[in-house]
């Protein structure tokens, strides 16, 4: 494949459409390391029959949906305008509500309504939280730290993006377990590689995560591109560096 041709198929990676939170378009292009805890199993192992559950950043409900639903009662919420539109569309016939989100600190929900909340890689304050929580309630979340992919960011822009902060991790996330009347039940944070075994694939990913890529265009990058897929023609595979932490807590009685 020429230098033109590979460019146009590059760019055709960088438009192509995504929607929810659903990787399964590259699913067979890239691969990762396994994180030290399992975040399904520790989510399925605390619902129970006749809880209440809410999904907070629901995506496309695709995670919501893979979960042993048993006879709980489920909520999620969504704040980007399409993937709400998505989700509402797809959970409806599950009997799960959604609700939109347009404020962190001003979640749609009363005081101590829910049993259970999960949060996968969705923002949050945890003090709104701890507010929708019912005494004895859990909070389970695994987030994304400030560090993810941090090198290769680096790498493709030639600087990092200063609109992270780098410095978001467990230790942060512990520290104000302990101002929000939470008590942290186990904790893990890891830094994986995720694997990618062609550019296509990886402009694909970048492009979705413009936070952390900001105004990356394959045309701007494409020379970093092709040393990348020399390097991939020579190893099978590049990969970047992510960053991870989860805590399970529970809200203290008063």
């Amino acid at each position: 494949m020429n230098l033109e041709d590979l460019k146009n198929y590059w760019k055709h990676e960088e438009n192509h459409t995504f929607k929810g939170w659903d990787f399964s378009y590259i699913n067979n292009r890239i691969s990762e390391d396994t994180l030290p805890w399992n975040y399904k199993e520790i989510v399925e192992n605390n619902i129970k029959d006749y809880i209440t559950v809410l999904d907070m950043g629901t995506g496309g409900g695709e995670f919501l949906l893979s979960l042993n639903r048993k006879k709980a009662r489920f909520y999620a919420t969504e704040s980007y305008k399409p993937n709400l539109i998505l989700c509402t569309n797809i959970l409806k016939p599950y009997d799960i509500e959604v609700r939109e989100v347009t404020d962190d600190n001003n979640l749609p929900f009363e005081d101590n309504y829910f049993d259970l909340i999960i949060n996968k890689h969705e923002s949050f304050s945890l003090s709104e939280v701890t507010r929708i929580l019912k005494p004895g309630g859990k909070f389970i979340t695994q987030q994304v730290g400030g560090k993810n992919n941090i090198e290769m960011s680096k790498f493709l822009l030639g600087e990092v993006p200063n609109i992270i902060n780098h410095d978001l991790g467990l230790n942060e996330l512990l520290n104000e377990c302990n101002t929000c009347d939470l008590e942290v039940l186990s904790s893990g944070e890891f830094f994986p590689k995720t694997y990618f075994y062609d550019i296509g694939a990886l402009v694909y990913y970048v492009k979705i995560i413009p936070w952390e890529f900001p105004e990356f265009t394959v045309d701007k990058t494409f020379d970093k591109l092709l040393e990348l897929n020399k390097e991939i023609e020579v190893k099978g595979s590049i990969y970047s560096t992510e960053h991870r932490y989860f805590i399970e807590s529970i809200k203290r009685y008063n």
